[in-house]
């Protein structure tokens, strides 16, 4: 079975754990909340050298950082945390349909353009179609991660570092591959996409191809490992999203590592020591991701070499970046998207939303970038 994605961009833009981890993280910030919060770096005026225009806008409820749109066969999925998702047409904005499942959601969406999948606060998976609910089964433990739906299977990615394929029609486990667990797990979105006929999961600090008709592992890449003095400090799971073009997947290890994989062969191209918390994005020449402190950086994809950084977003809270074009997207934690240049990460236009933080990756739906907000708006800009 083919489960192949690319993403190719359109040419306007080229042009204009459970409960013990996540507590001990929790104590681990604490420990370290007397120190005085940098303040973010003062934005000059909006350079506006590029034209952009709002399409649509709309609302799917307040979401998180583990509620990420994603966009299959021209619609863009999004859900809330409330109960509530939602596939909109991606040139209009407005609903194909809409859905409340009555209890809050904790990840997703995942979606092939006909099923849809999201994970409850409550520990199940439920598939949907066509704006209802099509199953719904428990899983052993939380996830983080959208599920990811392709080649009439969902496969899941659990905190506990396990994968598991259910099928697609009907929701039957067909089978399950895991790793031994690490005494912390982290509470964020992790690595679970397809490269070809293999799935390729983020589990610890390795991605693995995983075989999607068995689960057996073809192979693993390990892009860091485990070191420190403490649980907290040896935590280098894989973080989503990832950047991919043709067998290139190149990802980040929780403030460990950037990375890339030759997954065609299962091998590591390269990996770079990094304090980054969020995922990576890319092209064919260059990767973009940003560090813990905001200061934005550019990696040759080929050798890891860095190609440029700038400082001029610290401290503003930082989601994970979309390559598109001349431009790389990356929203704030006060609601702004930021264009900047590839070639060097000046500005070149800044977008307003709603006020609210924006934690997930933008994503492009046609010629639209796409951004959801910690309130739960949806915006969609075209380039002019």
């Amino acid at each position: 079975m083919s489960l192949s994605t690319y993403r190719r961009y359109p040419t306007p833009w080229r042009r204009a754990l459970p409960v013990l981890g996540l507590l001990a993280l929790g104590l681990f910030s604490a420990c370290s909340s007397g120190a005085k919060k940098p303040q973010p770096v003062e934005l000059p005026p909006v350079a506006a050298l590029m034209g952009t225009r709002l399409a649509w806008s709309t609302q799917v409820g307040a979401g998180s950082a583990s509620l990420a749109p994603v966009v299959a066969a021209g619609r863009v999925f999004v859900a809330g945390t409330a109960g509530t998702v939602a596939a909109l047409d991606a040139a209009t904005g407005k609903d194909a349909w809409r859905l409340n499942l009555g209890t809050p959601i904790a990840a997703g969406v995942g979606s092939d353009g006909q099923t849809a999948a999201v994970i409850t606060a409550n520990n199940q998976l439920v598939a949907l179609a066509d704006g209802r609910e099509l199953w719904r089964v428990r899983l052993p433990a939380r996830s983080f991660t959208a599920p990811l739906v392709a080649g009439q299977r969902v496969f899941v990615l659990t905190a506990d570092r396990t994968v598991t394929a259910f099928d697609g029609k009907n929701g039957a486990k067909l089978w399950t591959q895991n790793r031994p667990a690490e005494p912390l797990v982290l509470s964020q979105t992790g690595a679970l996409l397809a490269v070809g006929d293999t799935l390729v999961a983020g589990l610890a600090g390795r991605l693995s191809g995983l075989n999607p008709d068995n689960g057996a592992v073809r192979w693993e890449a390990p892009v860091a490992t485990s070191r420190g003095t403490n649980e907290v400090e040896r935590l280098v799971d894989i973080v989503g999203p990832v950047s991919r073009i043709g067998g290139s997947v190149c990802v980040r290890a929780y403030s460990a590592a950037v990375g890339c994989v030759d997954a065609s062969r299962g091998t590591v191209v390269w990996t770079r020591a990094a304090q980054g918390t969020t995922g990576v994005h890319g092209d064919d020449r260059l990767v973009f991701g940003s560090e813990g402190d905001g200061r934005f950086q550019a990696w040759q994809r080929a050798t890891g070499e860095p190609a440029w950084h700038s400082d001029r977003l610290k401290y503003r809270g930082l989601s994970a970046p979309l390559a598109l074009g001349r431009v790389v997207a990356v929203g704030d934690s006060s609601g702004l998207v930021h264009l900047v240049s590839r070639e060097d990460g000046s500005e070149m236009t800044r977008l307003s939303t709603d006020g609210s933080a924006i934690e997930v990756a933008p994503v492009l739906a046609g010629d639209a970038l796409v951004v959801q907000t910690r309130n739960g708006g949806v915006y969609a800009w075209r380039p002019q």
